[in-house]
């Protein structure tokens, strides 16, 4: 799946970061040019998080390999997809590199950043999907990503967990670890970054979220705000509104990529480890095809990754990655009432503070979904 596109602060150890603005002829704060290496940086970064990544999902399954295939993309730039497909854990996962570049920007880019028209554009990053056998363990996503046009650029990316049968505890740590990475570049961005994760991967059609959530950010240039997104009315943009504006140096906004890049086999590697040998009967491999359905409407009508790499004619296979080798539809299907079934509809799929809620505790153990 192509999802690569798409007032100074301290920092914890209270040390001021580098500066990143400059002022244009109106006086307004811009972002300052990359420095001269930015792409080779970017390109290794995302390159080594998919090294890294698949040798540890390789290591947990025990039995799954992945497959390479490299492609080149005939306007230019190319990647390497790497798929692993009926593994001890995996029904199938897709752990992908890209690096693409063009003269002409699709209507994706241009719509949210009119400004990078008519400059030559440079991608590259690295977007991952698995989609486990056990219903008991969550199907994942990451992507991070960086975009160059002219003097514009910026970082994008996160990760989410979806789950079918969840436990609260998974939900807990895989946001535990993720404030941490975000933390340690600025313990500001987690406070935006989670809700507007809860807000992107939202199924508008469905009134519901793709998932728990996790971290989601685009169009970082380390200018203006750390909401870059399209709701002004949304949690995100409200607290993001309340820290004010920022200054970021390229460097430190590369840091985040790669502190948050690591930080996924931490926050997902336990759950499969203490989900793999957990027993699933058949309508429970049944509920989870259902829902996985939710998961190929949301990346086939909702994400911007998924858009962006049929408008530059990237390559289909790739791009669609991201989908489950099964999945299924059922015409008006209510979750029986008391089931873990319904705990997931009525609470996994609405954003909620995993962290510091205490009532989710009460709601999620009738349903034995406690430790």
């Amino acid at each position: 799946m192509l999802n690569f596109l798409f007032k100074s602060f301290r920092s914890a150890t209270g040390k001021p970061y580098e500066q990143n603005l400059s002022t244009d002829p109106k006086g307004l704060s811009m972002p300052s040019l990359p420095p001269s290496n930015s792409r080779t940086k970017a390109r290794e970064l995302v390159m080594s998080l998919q090294d890294e990544i698949c040798k540890g999902l390789e290591e947990i399954d025990g039995i799954g390999k992945f497959k390479e295939e490299s492609w080149e993309r005939p306007e230019g730039g190319g990647g390497r997809s790497r798929v692993m497909q009926q593994g001890k854990i995996f029904e199938q996962g897709g752990v992908n590199f890209s690096e693409v570049h063009g003269e002409q920007l699709p209507p994706s880019i241009l719509n949210q950043r009119p400004e990078a028209k008519g400059h030559p554009w440079f991608a590259t990053g690295t977007s991952m999907v698995l989609h486990p056998h056990n219903p008991y363990i969550p199907t994942v996503h990451l992507n991070y990503r960086y975009f160059e046009a002219g003097p514009v650029w910026w970082f994008g990316g996160g990760a989410d967990l979806t789950p079918f049968y969840p436990f609260l505890e998974d939900a807990r740590h895989f946001h535990r670890i993720h404030k941490k990475a975000c933390d340690d570049i600025n313990p500001d961005f987690h406070k935006v970054f989670k809700p507007w994760c809860d807000e992107y991967f939202f199924l508008k059609h469905r009134q519901e979220t793709r998932g728990i959530g996790g971290i989601f950010y685009d169009y970082q240039d380390g200018s203006g705000s750390i909401y870059k997104g399209q709701d002004q009315n949304s949690q995100a943009a409200k607290i993001s509104k309340e820290i004010g504006e920022i200054s970021l140096s390229w460097e430190s906004l590369f840091s985040l990529a790669q502190s948050c890049g690591k930080a996924f086999l931490p926050a997902y590697i336990p759950i499969i480890e203490k989900r793999q040998s957990h027993y699933f009967s058949n309508q429970e491999r049944n509920f989870q095809l259902y829902r996985r359905g939710r998961y190929v409407e949301f990346n086939l009508v909702w994400d911007r990754g998924t858009i962006f790499g049929l408008q530059t004619n990237g390559r289909t296979e790739s791009i669609l990655m991201s989908l489950p080798p099964l999945a299924r539809w059922e015409y008006g299907y209510q979750a029986p009432s008391n089931s873990r079934e319904k705990l997931l509809t009525d609470l996994f799929t609405k954003p909620q503070d995993w962290l510091n809620d205490l009532d989710l505790e009460k709601r999620c153990q009738p349903y034995h979904a406690v430790d």
